[in-house]
């Protein structure tokens, strides 16, 4: 919270000085997990030892890109035009450090820098027509690493299973959430009564989070969760439509899709509706790199609503 205040003071002139040295700052800490530095957990290697504890640098990566674009993106669409499909080629070595991550075989964080990107993108003023190239080439990209992964291909399958009862393997975590999320029912089981989060369920503190509060506070609980997501995304909303500059308007749409959009994962993956993808809940999960960029990222658009007239008397 600290590291978040002192970001929000920063001026806009500090993203356009830095923007460079933050991206190729974050792509050298992403190669430190192909060194003896890097750690792997559960089949990914993207965390890096750093003395007394570890950080994953591919959150470090979210938040460079998504400023990077806000500086930068307006120049090369200006020089283009915004419904040519030349203004994709500046942006590659964006998609080169998503490669880097997937590397890694953390396809979940991919898919949330893809989201930035994304994001950023639809906020800058390009036509769909442009948008569309990426999004094809994404989901062509994403079938293709899915069905080159036995482990992908399982999730996958076990969440096409409406009758999945594998329940000692991959369908083993999506039903326990479930079953947590039906055992919570509408006023839950009370805080820290949980029984699912006792070894029932995996990675009931980052990736599953959203069950246990489902439990414990039942589909009360859920729906203030979902609620604050949702007042978040209207906070942003509201200070890209207020917005001048486009950096401000770029990076927060990027930031926004980020943080907003992998919460939507997160809950759709617990819930049912999506297969395991391994991305943490923003702001709830256990995990000290993603709770500390996401704080950055948001000091990032508090300092907007600082340098932005129109939004500073917007926000009196």
């Amino acid at each position: 919270i600290p590291l978040m205040l002192f970001i929000s003071r920063f001026p806009l002139t500090t993203y356009r000085r830095h923007a460079n040295l933050l991206l190729i700052g974050s792509g050298l800490f992403q190669l430190l997990v192909f060194t003896p530095l890097g750690a792997e957990s559960g089949g990914n290697r993207n965390w890096v030892n750093i003395g007394f504890t570890t950080a994953q640098p591919s959150e470090f990566i979210k938040l460079a890109v998504a400023i990077w674009l806000g500086v930068y993106l307006p120049a090369i669409i200006q020089r283009n035009g915004p419904s040519n499909w030349r203004v994709l080629m500046p942006i590659l070595p964006l998609f080169g450090l998503m490669a880097l991550v997937l590397f890694g075989g953390d396809m979940g964080t991919a898919i949330i820098i893809f989201l930035v990107i994304l994001g950023a993108l639809f906020f800058s003023g390009v036509t769909a027509r442009v948008i569309a190239i990426p999004i094809l080439v994404g989901l062509f990209g994403a079938l293709l690493l899915a069905i080159t992964s036995p482990n992908r291909m399982a999730r996958i399958m076990s969440f096409l299973d409406a009758n999945c009862i594998d329940y000692t393997n991959a369908c083993w975590q999506p039903l326990h959430g479930k079953w947590a999320l039906a055992n919570g029912g509408f006023f839950g089981v009370g805080l820290g009564q949980s029984k699912a989060k006792w070894s029932w369920l995996p990675a009931a503190d980052n990736d599953y989070i959203f069950a246990v509060i489902g439990e414990e506070l039942g589909m009360i609980g859920a729906i203030v969760v979902i609620g604050l997501f949702v007042a978040m995304t209207v906070i942003f909303l509201r200070i890209i439509r207020s917005a001048r500059d486009p950096l401000v308007r770029i990076a927060t749409g990027g930031i926004m899709f980020w943080i907003v959009g992998q919460a939507l994962i997160n809950i759709g993956v617990v819930v049912g509706m999506l297969p395991v993808l391994g991305v943490p809940l923003p702001l709830l999960s256990a995990g000290g790199s993603s709770l500390v960029m996401v704080l950055a990222a948001i000091g990032v658009v508090l300092s907007f609503t600082r340098d932005e007239p129109p939004i500073k008397r917007t926000r009196r």
